[in-house]
């Protein structure tokens, strides 16, 4: 049977665990048969209405929290567009036809939220397991004393829900302190008179931060260092050697006599810093005077050059293993090209282009083809359109840096 011939519906309404269908605002907008079963609702009674007033909290139980605990993991599902799985929740049911009573009930949710072409959170599927069963098994099991087993079950079951709380705390807390530190080693380029445009998108699930790294300096001369790298690994670690490596090259540019000298100079420092090792960059210096660029790649993606009449080239002509893989002694390759008032170079890290189980002349065809189709187009224009067609809508599941310099 084909994809094309499955009903989907039919499916949906016929998974045997109760699943709810929600909005970013929490209505239900469909529900399964097996929800409605242990609800005791009919689909009228649910549709079009909000979560939380077809399920209300039980007002006669002192510590319920099963209401506040479900609303902050649909919020977490909305905030993160990612799944958000809960522990055994007591959440209490109106018995059916009798409103305002409630029958003691437990329940293993998960939330899931589904995405929209442009990468937000369009539905959220919430899916229940009922083990109110499961829990009074246990108790007859205990010899009948079905309070202490219960009881001793949803104390777990917060315990779960604490140390979880904890640990997104901690989470959060370390990603402030990522961003910060991102934002103090990759802040937005000081130029004068010339037209750049810089993008850093972090992978799903990262923290915000990574290895990636891009750098413009204007050097003596009407002559601009523009430079991209990226270290392998995310998160803290890969964002401090990302500092140091940054850092080491400006340094570098400043005292050597182009691109592969600088790289070169890289290449020693990373032998010794832990966690440089296979880290990836690229230099390449504009000279506006002579209406050419120098480029050196040390295991990275070909910078693309983007002329006037709308052919893209790949500066592919001086590529050398990543930092700290080569032999010492000998020279890292450098090549010149020219370019027309009107050009645009663009560097970028990996996560732009390459795609899992896809050959890398494929995403590097994507890019030309991005490039041409926006010709004329000024640099922050550009860099928002390749990031908007390059990466997937879902996210990229690697870090993209993204530097653009119209010449």
């Amino acid at each position: 049977m084909t994809s094309s011939a499955i009903d989907y519906a039919a499916v949906f309404h016929a998974l045997p665990g109760g699943v709810l269908l929600l909005t970013p605002q929490f209505v239900i907008v469909d529900a399964n048969e097996a929800v409605l079963q242990r609800a005791g609702r009919e689909r009228h009674q649910l549709i079009g209405r909000g979560l939380f007033d077809v399920f209300p909290e039980n007002p006669d139980t002192s510590d319920a929290s099963g209401e506040r605990n479900l609303r902050a993991s649909l919020e977490r599902v909305l905030a993160t567009g990612r799944r958000d799985t809960m522990g055994l929740q007591r959440y209490d049911v109106e018995a059916p036809g009798r409103p305002g009573v409630f029958e003691e009930r437990y329940w293993s949710p998960v939330n899931a939220p589904v995405l929209g072409p442009d990468g937000q959170v369009q539905l959220i599927v919430h899916r229940v397991e009922e083990v109110t069963e499961i829990v009074r098994a246990g108790a007859r099991n205990h010899g009948g004393d079905r309070e202490r087993m219960e009881a001793e079950l949803y104390s777990r079951a917060k315990e779960l829900q604490e140390v979880n709380d904890r640990l997104r705390r901690s989470h959060a807390r370390e990603r402030e302190v990522v961003l910060a530190l991102q934002e103090a080693m990759l802040p937005a380029p000081r130029l004068r008179g010339h037209r750049a445009a810089v993008r850093y998108r972090p992978a799903v699930g990262a923290l915000n931060v990574c290895g990636d790294w891009y750098d413009l300096a204007e050097l003596p001369g009407d002559r601009m260092a523009v430079a991209v790298g990226d270290v392998v690994g995310h998160g803290l670690d890969a964002a401090c050697v990302m500092g140091q490596l940054r850092s080491a090259l400006s340094a570098a540019t400043l005292v050597t006599r182009g691109p592969a000298q600088a790289l070169e100079v890289l290449g020693i420092y990373a032998r010794s810093v832990d966690g440089a090792e296979s880290t990836t960059a690229v230099q390449a210096i504009v000279d506006w005077t002579t209406h050419t660029l120098a480029y050196s790649s040390a295991g990275h993606p070909p910078p693309a050059l983007l002329h006037p009449d709308g052919k893209v080239e790949l500066l592919d002509q001086a590529t050398d293993p990543p930092l700290g893989a080569r032999p010492e002694h000998v020279a890292r390759p450098e090549a010149d090209v020219a370019f027309a008032d009107g050009a645009v170079l663009v560097l970028y890290t990996d996560g732009l282009i390459e795609r899992r189980h896809e050959d890398i002349d494929v995403g590097l065809a994507r890019l030309a083809a991005a490039l041409t189709r926006h010709l004329g187009a000024d640099a922050e224009t550009l860099a928002d359109a390749l990031l908007a067609e390059l990466l997937p809508p879902n996210g990229a599941t690697d870090d993209a840096a993204l530097v653009i310099v119209r010449l």
